[in-house]
């Protein structure tokens, strides 16, 4: 007993500590997971705690379990009417995204650790995707207004790009340790394997438990049930997918997305405690996460890894984004703020903690150069995200700010149903020839894509933006007129 209640004892005080100091970090632009890694290390065998601890293996489990919490979390947070503008590129992001990160950062670090090119491409696909707790925790600590499609698409990417960053982290394992057993057509085998296993089992797991979610009456005392059977079946439709050989992290996520969909009532009934689970179960695998590392072993090897982290932050993830998003007309400055924003945090140290596991040669290695990375990514992308959002000038301004509206949309405010011709008549404008002949319509028909609220286009230069929607379709539009010409 006396054992027992030191561990209750000190983790509780850890938690305790960290949450406190975290309240304050917060308010400077740092992130929570920041303070927990903070913790963790200072009760570790290099801090004042002194604790030694080494066991990957806990460390693995309790990371799986705890990245199905943050994952159901962040679905149930995603209503499905966002999707029309932030599947498309998100999709992208998850898929070719992480793969072309991967292969620049992994060539990066096979020269930079001097290791075979083989372990080079391993580093690459651990840190190769955004983290999903780090995204939808800063996203809302910096209290950022962006338009619906960057939220949509940061908040979908971080949310689905884990299989494919599991898919290539488990390859690149089975190809390092048995190259023999491992061709390319068993390797497409596993990669849908994983990908059709988890979008079966999430989407059926959704539909039938939202479906008997939908149907009960928690009320009373029975209300605060409503997060508990959300927990529960969500961790349940994780451990199904990754026994039935999918991917339990696509599982979860998707999973949240249809019970939100199916249970809208229930499910905005129990956010609050949702967010609690996934708070706490943030902090248990930071804390965890933080005992893993010796930071006297990371002094031997950070220069190499701090080298491996600004290749990905400033060549991989912007060459990668670039890649994606342009395509899709996105602005220089979205995909600038995109690739700023692709933030690391507890994904990559799980996923390095698969070679040592498996036991890779120079796994420690591995996993010292991925706390490198997301330490450095937590440090510099994530205490910058509101200044970045401001200086891409991406961030609306706020509901009641009438000044700072008037700066972005311009000083005319347009209803969407008026009909071109007249518009340009009044203002002098040549009529389009092409195009529906209503302002709504003609607007969305330039923009080419679903459009939100901070959309713009040009015309004979009047900048037209989107300034309301409603149901989806152009309610109000700003104008800007040219300035006059000088003498």
């Amino acid at each position: 007993m006396d054992v027992l209640n030191l561990v209750l004892f000190v983790t509780g005080a850890l938690v305790f500590a960290s949450v406190l100091t975290g309240l304050f970090s917060a308010r400077a632009g740092f992130s929570f997971l920041l303070v927990f890694l903070g913790a963790g290390m200072l009760a570790g065998e290099d801090g004042p705690g002194g604790v030694e601890f080494d066991d990957f293996r806990l460390a693995f489990w309790v990371g799986n379990a705890a990245l199905a919490v943050i994952l159901l979390d962040g679905g149930l947070r995603t209503a499905l009417g966002t999707f029309r503008t932030g599947l498309k590129p998100a999709l992208g992001l998850a898929t070719v995204g992480v793969v072309v990160s991967a292969a620049l950062t992994g060539a990066a670090a096979a020269w930079l650790l001097d290791v075979d090119w083989r372990l080079g491409l391993l580093a690459g696909a651990i840190v190769g995707s955004t983290d999903a707790a780090a995204v939808f925790s800063l996203m809302r600590t910096s209290q950022l207004r962006l338009n619906e499609r960057m939220a949509t698409t940061l908040e979908i990417e971080s949310g689905i790009n884990d299989p494919m960053a599991v898919f290539l982290t488990m390859m690149l394992i089975a190809w390092i340790t048995t190259p023999q057993g491992h061709d390319a057509a068993s390797l497409a085998l596993l990669f849908a394997q994983q990908a059709g296993g988890g979008l079966v089992v999430g989407l059926a797991g959704g539909w039938i438990v939202g479906s008997l979610l939908n149907r009960l009456r928690l009320v009373g005392e029975f209300e605060a049930l409503g997060a508990l059977l959300l927990l529960s079946s969500g961790v349940a439709v994780f451990a199904g997918a990754n026994l039935a050989g999918g991917s339990g992290f696509l599982a979860v996520y998707l999973y949240g997305l249809v019970v939100r969909h199916r249970a809208e009532a229930l499910v905005l009934s129990a956010l609050a405690a949702m967010d609690g689970y996934a708070w706490l179960a943030q902090a248990a695998m930071f804390l965890l996460l933080g005992l893993l590392v010796t930071p006297t072993r990371l002094m031997d090897h950070l220069l190499p890894a701090l080298g491996v982290a600004a290749v990905l932050m400033l060549v991989a993830r912007p060459v990668a984004v670039w890649l994606c998003l342009a395509p899709l007309r996105f602005k220089a400055a979205e995909i600038a703020f995109v690739s700023w924003v692709g933030l690391r945090g507890a994904v990559p140290i799980v996923l390095a903690v698969f070679p040592m596991v498996a036991g890779v040669p120079q796994a420690r290695l591995l996993f010292d150069v991925a706390f490198v990375v997301v330490l450095a990514s937590l440090l510099l992308q994530g205490t910058t995200m509101r200044w970045a959002a401001q200086r891409f000038g991406v961030n609306l301004p706020d509901v009641a700010d009438e000044p700072a509206h008037r700066a972005l949309f311009g000083d005319f405010v347009l209803d969407g149903g008026t009909p071109l011709a007249d518009l340009c008549g009044f203002y002098g404008l040549p009529l389009p020839e092409e195009g529906p002949r209503d302002l709504a319509g003609w607007l969305a028909w330039r923009l080419g894509r679903p459009p939100v609220v901070g959309d713009t286009t040009e015309w004979a230069g009047a900048q037209f933006s989107v300034r309301a929607l409603d149901g989806g379709r152009i309610a109000r539009v700003g104008l800007r007129l040219a300035a006059p010409a000088g003498p």
